[in-house]
């Protein structure tokens, strides 16, 4: 059995991941802890709990994300944080000898302007989409970091590049969230509300491309059974639709009747991303989750979480 740390276990990759280990406790101990317990921008803090608990793998799930508005708003915070995450992390894991460190990274650390679908090849090799660039910029670090620190030292340190990501436990704040838990929040309490009219930022016409949590962290465990992962690789659906697509999709499944209309005087952000998979497909893994079943039962878990009081908001 091997000892597992999952930095980042409350946020929704976090708690996905604890999901699927559960189903594996013949094979995996798991260890957790919260902010209280462990500041993860403290190093010593870090060095200290990774020397004393002496997990065999880390998987870092913690940074600090948001959506467009949230990242224009606290680049300075962003870029400081996750610099501070993935460094502490990622240097204390090899002082304390641990055999297999997966770093999260972000499909949005690819340049804004880049060829599609985004191969892995392509990472560092134009201008950032600035809306996000303190984040992509420290995500990007932490990539490099682990590619460095593996080149050097021989340690099996890699990286994995989610598309954007949805699911249970999803961040619904009013204005730092990601598209999906912000549609599905702003739809559902235009129904409730009788509203006639239900706004989105830009022109819709922007392609996204989803991936269900429990897809993503099914894929993260897969890549341990993979002897000599790529430093990086990129983990997806490998379809993407538009923003106007996509807030139809909620549209239907909350139930809203009424009409959408565009805020032109939003930014619309990178016009598409989409991930090339092809590296992932021929290792092996595939998505599972269809983007209809999985909104459905987001918006499942998104009621339910707000019935008890849980959600995030």
């Amino acid at each position: 059995m091997k000892k597992i740390f999952i930095s980042g276990h409350k946020g929704m990759v976090g708690s996905a991941l604890i999901r699927a280990l559960n189903r594996r406790t013949d094979e995996y101990e798991v260890i957790t802890r919260n902010r209280t317990e462990l500041d993860l921008c403290d190093q010593q803090a870090v060095k200290g709990f990774l020397e004393q608990e002496k997990p065999e793998y880390v998987i870092n799930a913690a940074g600090r994300v948001g959506g467009i508005f949230a990242n224009n708003t606290y680049p300075a915070d962003f870029i400081r944080e996750n610099l501070l995450i993935n460094s502490n992390l990622i240097h204390s894991s090899y002082e304390s000898g641990v055999a297999r460190f997966l770093n999260l990274g972000s499909s949005c650390i690819y340049p804004r302007d880049a060829e599609q679908p985004l191969v892995e090849k392509f990472l560092l090799s134009g201008p950032l989409e600035p809306t996000n660039s303190a984040y992509a910029i420290a995500k990007i670090a932490g990539l490099e970091m682990c590619r460095h620190y593996r080149s050097q030292y021989g340690v099996m340190f890699h990286s994995a590049m989610p598309t954007n990501l949805y699911g249970p436990g999803d961040n619904y704040h009013h204005e730092n969230s990601h598209v999906l838990p912000a549609l599905i929040r702003r739809f559902h309490e235009a129904k409730l509300a009788g509203s006639s009219v239900v706004t989105i930022w830009g022109t819709g016409t922007p392609r996204r491309e989803l991936l269900h949590a429990d897809d993503l962290a099914d894929a993260l465990i897969f890549l341990f059974s993979v002897d000599n992962p790529p430093d990086w690789i990129n983990v997806g659906s490998g379809t993407d639709q538009s923003i106007l697509e996509l807030a139809n999709l909620v549209k239907s499944v909350v139930g809203f009747e009424g009409e959408i209309q565009n805020d032109l005087s939003k930014p619309d952000g990178t016009p598409i991303k989409r991930l090339d998979v092809t590296l992932l497909e021929q290792l092996g893994w595939l998505a599972k989750i269809s983007l209809v079943d999985g909104v459905q039962s987001t918006y499942e878990d998104f009621l339910e979480s707000e019935k008890n009081g849980t959600l995030r908001i």
